[in-house]
């Protein structure tokens, strides 16, 4: 059987919820790197591994056999790539993945890919000198994307062209996700003219990746989109994505309509944090649209609360089309929403509240 057949030969069965500990499938071309994954894994109570794979045959048989809850993917494999394999997967059988990639250029822009789509999050392979212990935070990662809601991808509308919509658009927009919110995004900004309003987004994810998401960003929507740098001016057009690494992305205090970078701590237990930004943004409140995406946690809940109580309008993905309902849910609960959106209204519904009426004042 030729691996090109492998889209054939999924069987069709059905995912049921997962239940502890979370049967976890490694998939990934060197033996080392799964032995690593498998220590690191196997110390958590809550995950057992099943299976493990070297190839897409492999991995494919594994899955058919083993049903794990949850799988780890490697980008660069032999004979089929990751994301060839991802997106058969996708769609034979959806089932909640995460990206394993090395920090090179190559491998950041296929897991971004991957990202979008369908696979939850993207960790990073341990490279010499980290001071991080291997693939720390993996196993709670899994715990979680195990129960996500994991769907057949929709298909991706054509790219926008390149047009000004002469809209009136006043306020500025702050958008943060975490698990599943690169496809989310992708599809907001499918929607944003080249003329859209200011906006800022904090997306957890690594920085070499954030560097090649903006990248593919910029190559497929309307307005020009690239990581933030510090004393930036919000600018309609522009959307500027948190750089990540060890700094937080803020509207600066007092007149200026300028972007700083902070080096901190983590703010909601993550660096760079949509509440570090959403609070940076309490002195222009009236001036806000917050919207909140799919994602693990809490990071930008109480944030957006605090807008929203301020003055600013606030949007929480709907439930029904969220990956994992763990941000926009605590959000709705500490009263920090306006509106519930679907995923394929978001785009328009932010740039409707950004929309000043012509004579209005701001």
């Amino acid at each position: 059987m030729t691996v090109s057949s492998l889209d054939k030969v999924f069987r069709a069965s059905k995912v049921e919820k997962p239940a502890a500990p979370v049967r976890t499938l490694i998939v990934d071309d060197s033996r080392t790197m799964r032995g690593l994954i498998r220590t690191v894994l196997e110390r958590d109570p809550r995950i057992k591994v099943v299976a493990e794979a070297e190839t897409a045959r492999e991995a494919r048989d594994a899955v058919n056999e083993h049903c794990p809850d949850v799988m780890t993917l490697d980008v660069e494999m032999p004979s089929m790539s990751g994301l060839e394999f991802l997106d058969r997967l996708m769609r034979h059988r959806p089932m909640p993945v995460v990206m394993v990639s090395t920090l090179t250029t190559a491998g950041s822009e296929t897991a971004v890919a991957a990202l979008a789509k369908g696979a939850l999050e993207c960790v990073a392979k341990p490279t010499i000198g980290q001071r991080s212990p291997p693939f720390a935070g993996l196993a709670d990662i899994l715990v979680a994307a195990a129960s996500a809601q994991v769907t057949v991808p929709t298909s991706i509308s054509p790219v926008v062209p390149n047009r000004i919509s002469g809209r009136n658009f006043r306020r500025i927009c702050l958008l943060g996700g975490s698990t599943g919110a690169v496809e989310v995004i992708e599809k907001i900004l499918r929607h944003f003219p080249a003329d859209c309003p200011p906006t800022l987004i904090t997306q957890h994810m690594p920085a070499p990746f954030l560097s090649s998401f903006a990248a593919r960003l910029n190559n497929i929507i309307a307005p020009t989109v690239r990581l933030a740098r510090d004393g930036d001016e919000l600018r309609r057009g522009e959307v500027l994505l948190a750089p990540g690494g060890d700094c937080h992305l803020n509207i600066e205090q007092g007149q200026t309509r300028c972007v700083s970078l902070l080096k901190g701590p983590d703010v909601s237990g993550h660096t760079p944090s949509v509440d570090s930004m959403f609070y940076s943004a309490l002195h222009m409140s009236d001036q806000i649209v917050a919207g909140i995406m799919t994602g693990m946690g809490r990071d930008g809940a109480e944030g957006m609360a605090e807008l929203r109580a301020r003055g600013a309008i606030t949007l929480a993905q709907s439930q029904d089309s969220c990956v994992v309902f763990g941000m926009p849910r605590v959000a709705g609960e500490l009263s920090g929403v306006d509106d519930w959106v679907h995923v394929d209204d978001f785009g328009e519904a932010l740039l409707e509240a950004a929309e000043v009426p012509v004579g209005a004042k701001i």
